[in-house]
């Protein structure tokens, strides 16, 4: 039940794009900032948040910060490992 590397290496070379502002960001994606201490800017498409796995990530955003991110967008409190591990399953679905 593992997953391709090929999904691994395309879902790393979607969310590593080096995006500085909101500009960068590509129509249907959205740039998410993930960490628990040092927060890292992801870009992610849209479709990602209708995603069961995905919307236990926001639930717990919204524990910890409700509607104050303070990174000015949203923020997902969970390691940055266990998130790009996440966006690898989504991305070979």
């Amino acid at each position: 039940m593992g997953f391709r590397l090929s999904s691994v290496l395309q879902a790393k070379q979607i969310i590593q794009k080096p995006f500085s502002n909101t500009k960068d960001v590509p129509r249907g994606f959205l740039a998410v900032y993930v960490g628990e201490r040092k927060m890292k800017r992801f870009v992610i498409p849209v479709s990602y948040l209708n995603q069961p796995s995905f919307q236990e990530l926001l639930c717990q955003a919204e524990q910890e910060f409700g509607f104050d991110h303070p990174m000015g967008g949203l923020t997902i409190p969970c390691r940055e490992d266990v998130f790009v591990d996440l966006i690898s399953r989504l991305n070979a679905l």
